[in-house]
């Protein structure tokens, strides 16, 4: 038996979400990518040996910066999800 991987912000199953819902969750996932890039290129990630250095704080910095992309876009972020979701479902409406 398969099990399918989904993402977060992807409906569970046997959940029906609406389009709008949809749309929404993948403008967010989005602005969430976008700003873990932007906190990577900040330098958020780099090891500065707060928590003793080595191999395992450099390996597992990544999976910090984008739990705090994901919160951050998650509260509203810098409002690129708002937008992309307005792009989006004028896309999808046709207008």
């Amino acid at each position: 038996m398969e099990i399918p991987l989904t993402p977060p912000t992807a409906p569970r199953p046997g959940r029906t979400q609406s389009p709008d819902a949809a749309l929404r969750a993948v403008a967010v996932e989005l602005e969430a990518t976008f700003l873990a890039e932007m906190l990577k290129a900040s330098g958020l990630g780099k090891s500065r040996d707060a928590f003793g250095g080595g191999a395992g704080e450099e390996q597992f910095s990544s999976f910090l910066v984008r739990q705090q992309a994901d919160q951050l876009a998650q509260s509203g972020g810098i409002g690129l999800a708002e937008s992309l979701f307005n792009a989006l479902k004028e896309s999808r409406d046709g207008h």
